[in-house]
């Protein structure tokens, strides 16, 4: 599958749900390991407030340690932007940095815009960020693993290959939800499932919420609560592997 084949109403969909309801369904598949497929706590959110970021992967590597050969910093920003361009779906700029440990920051307040401009919902990096101030009102949600006031020797070095960040490989075209919790990856030939897992998982929560919050809580009442949600949850992770493999998957 391509991003080309996931409709528009399924990333919306995704969009109203966090991020840990989103990892909680895709264990129900049994697809991979429950310790596979999200990023780890070096990438954290610049801007927590905001709602859930859901696009695909536009990836990148990134050094700024040494100038350019050439003397052009900002090396590789216009054939970015090009491919940003080119594709109509919602992208998120994904850069692994070269540098290690990273010695400045991968994006600011014009990064930042040029991309929004350009039709992407988020940016990541396994590097740092700047102008935090700046790019806030722009509401463009960025994942970082800390802040570098200087921008060095900027450079974009390859375009549209796979890259690690936060321990995980991202593709380009990867299907990326993230938010104050976290990023991970939602596999594509999921992705038309997740939404209403994520809507059913939240009921079979409820059952346990609502019992607590009525008050004077028993550990008889407590336990028969959490076995019928333990009971939904098993027959919502058996429709879910079913309609996958229905599907194929």
């Amino acid at each position: 599958m391509t991003p080309a084949d996931i409709p528009a109403t399924v990333l919306d969909q995704l969009s109203r749900y966090d991020t840990p309801t989103v990892c909680n369904v895709l264990e129900l598949f049994e697809y991979r390991p429950r310790t596979a497929g999200y990023l780890d706590r070096r990438i954290q959110a610049c801007f927590p407030s905001l709602p859930p970021m859901v696009g695909f992967a536009s990836t990148a590597t990134f050094r700024a340690a040494a100038p350019p050969r050439g003397g052009d910093t900002y090396m590789g920003l216009s054939a970015q932007v090009e491919k940003l361009a080119a594709s109509r779906w919602p992208k998120v700029v994904v850069f692994q940095d070269l540098d290690d440990p990273p010695v400045a920051a991968t994006f600011g307040e014009v990064m930042a815009t040029t991309y929004r401009a350009f039709g992407c919902v988020g940016l990541i990096t396994s590097g740092a960020g700047r102008d935090l101030d700046q790019v806030e009102p722009l509401k463009f949600p960025c994942f970082t693993s800390g802040t570098i006031c200087s921008h060095g020797y900027t450079q974009i070095v390859e375009l549209e290959v796979p890259v690690r960040v936060g321990g995980v490989w991202i593709n380009p075209g990867d299907l990326l939800h993230g938010d104050r919790n976290g990023v991970t990856t939602i596999p594509l030939e999921l992705a038309a499932l997740v939404p209403d897992g994520c809507a059913a998982y939240m009921d079979a929560e409820a059952v346990v919420l609502n019992y607590l919050k009525q008050g004077s809580p028993t550990v008889a009442g407590y336990t028969a609560a959490r076995d019928e949600c333990k009971r939904r949850l098993t027959e919502l992770g058996n429709r879910l592997r079913n309609a996958a493999a229905a599907l194929g998957r």
